[in-house]
């Protein structure tokens, strides 16, 4: 297992930097897939994945093994797409525009996303869901995440989640039956 492999050489003298290219190389990808969720944008999801790296190898020496080292490393993610979304909409629009509002032109925008009709319909539906819903629906159902991983990361309690994701998932249905024919 890595994150074993990954303690093993970080706690071991003169490996440090060894342990953290197994981090990058082990979470590199699918923590891209878990930002340009909640971000959209290629480019803005390359910026926030660069900055949680910096923010992991600054942090690994505060690092507790109170928690796994994956929810550590999701939780700065989170906080990093989170902080760098509300800089975004503070800086350009001065807080005059809905985060969704944004997120969806950015979507409809983005060079890399040739989803098909029924993905760009999916995708508009989670941005209707707020920001938490949001969250957890991405780490749920694209990420296969456990309740109590996804508890570890967001810092709310297991019946809470579920409670939210299935709201999410009421949410995503009725839109996706009322605008699938649509478009």
């Amino acid at each position: 297992m890595d994150n074993e492999r990954i303690e093993e050489l970080y706690y071991e003298e003169g490996k440090k930097e060894e342990a953290f290219r197994l981090i990058v190389s082990t979470y590199k990808e699918s923590l891209y897939w878990h930002i340009r969720r909640i971000l959209i944008s290629h480019d803005d999801t390359d910026d926030v994945l660069q900055n949680t790296f910096i923010k992991v190898w600054k942090g690994l020496d505060e690092f507790r093994r109170n928690s796994k080292l994956s929810t550590w490393i999701y939780r700065i993610a989170v906080n990093e797409s989170l902080n760098f979304l509300s800089e975004k909409r503070r800086k350009v629009y001065g807080n005059t525009q809905s985060l969704n509002v944004i997120l969806e032109d950015t979507l409809e925008s983005d060079e890399y996303f040739d989803g098909k009709k029924l993905e760009i319909v999916l995708q508009k539906a989670i941005l209707k869901l707020s920001e938490r819903q949001r969250l957890v629906f991405n780490m749920k159902y694209f990420e296969e995440m456990k309740y109590e991983d996804i508890a570890d990361i967001l810092g709310v309690a297991v019946g809470t989640l579920k409670a939210t994701y299935h709201n999410a998932v009421d949410k995503i249905e009725k839109y996706v039956k009322i605008n699938y024919d649509i478009i």
